[in-house]
């Protein structure tokens, strides 16, 4: 090992004191594991194991109006996601259709809603929807520390032509204890300008299992930005745990409609104490970014919608230009503790130094 290498010459003491500064230096992504990537074009999805244990598969049917990542499971093999609509489970919730697992898309892009859009949605609304279309696996590869997937995606407005081209990047990456996926999107206009003014409706999204999800009180009714509602209903709280806090401090429901570097949500699955953050990146348009974090399980991170999650102090106003890109950078870290805000804060100021 180089690590112990560069000890030789040294005395025991100054030897330990070395060994002590790499052990306290190491980040989460040192205690790597091998990491797999298997393709399945019979079942459109790749699978991402983990020293052999599964991870979560990029899945990209047509029926699901975008590709996503589905199901997250943390080191321990708990479903971070929802089961719903693909995979339902006992207890969880049925609304909102769309919101499957991981994905990336926005409520407006030229006047098309892609966030909305699924199976659900009603023949004579269709014509205002976008989809998101897997093209084409651009490269795979297995690795001792980390797996790389890459793809072309194409986003078709409900007229069937093309808007956006996407070029998506993820690398998957595990150890005992933790889990991550880096999601990287370059997006380019495919004729000319395209508009993305601001929505309440995006951007990377994540939807959580029951157990993840705050503990709810009342009914209540959510509207997307065309008006049309979702019944959010009271379930028995039993085993629901989750809270988020942010790196601005701030915890629970206020979280919603705020920007902060990153969020986190803390809770339990089982008998599995888990944290799962999402980390922003300096790089990325609107950051740091707004949160459109919901209690009934909603956990996205929208940079582009300041005017709709500010109140109307804000107004960004986004838009790519022909013949520009717009890339956007997000690592969603799974961790098998209750993390404390230092350590989704270490993991941040790694990520920010990645992808310039």
């Amino acid at each position: 090992m180089q690590d112990a290498g560069r000890l030789v010459a040294l005395g025991t003491v100054a030897a330990i004191a070395v060994i002590a500064v790499i052990a306290a230096s190491r980040s989460v992504g040192d205690a790597a594991a091998q990491v797999q990537l298997v393709r399945d074009d019979g079942r459109q999805q790749v699978d991402v194991l983990v020293d052999g244990k599964p991870f979560t598969s990029y899945v990209h049917p047509a029926s699901l109006s975008k590709p996503v990542l589905f199901p997250l499971r943390t080191a321990g093999g708990n479903h971070v996601t929802r089961g719903f609509p693909l995979e339902p489970q006992p207890g969880e919730r049925v609304d909102h259709p769309h919101q499957v697992g991981l994905w990336f898309n926005y409520g407006d892009v030229a006047g098309f809603d892609f966030w909305n859009n699924s199976d659900a949605i009603a023949a004579d609304d269709r014509h205002e929807m976008g989809t998101v279309v897997h093209r084409a696996i651009t490269a795979m590869q297995d690795g001792e520390a980390e797996g790389r997937l890459e793809a072309d995606l194409e986003w078709l407005g409900g007229d069937g032509e093309a808007l956006l081209a996407e070029h998506v990047r993820f690398a998957f990456k595990g150890g005992p204890g933790w889990r991550s996926v880096d999601r990287v999107a370059t997006l380019r206009p495919v004729a000319g300008r395209v508009p993305m003014p601001d929505n309440k409706e995006g951007m990377l999204g994540l939807r959580v299992a029951r157990a993840l999800e705050m503990p709810s009180k009342q009914p209540e009714v959510f509207t997307d930005s065309k008006g049309r509602p979702a019944a959010i209903k009271v379930l028995d709280n039993t085993g629901v745990t989750g809270r988020y806090f942010t790196s601005e401090g701030r915890t629970g429901e206020e979280v919603w409609g705020t920007r902060a570097r990153w969020c986190a949500l803390a809770g339990r699955l089982g008998d599995e104490r888990v944290t799962v953050a999402i980390l922003d990146h300096p790089l990325n348009p609107g950051f740091p970014t707004y949160w459109h974090a919901r209690g009934y399980g909603l956990f996205a991170a929208n940079p582009l919608g300041q005017k709709a999650l500010s109140g109307g102090r804000e107004t960004l106003g986004f838009a790519i230009e022909a013949g520009s890109t717009a890339t956007f950078r997000y690592r969603i870290l799974i961790l098998s503790e209750t993390a404390t805000p230092d350590r989704i804060e270490a993991a941040y100021k790694e990520f920010s130094g990645e992808y310039r």
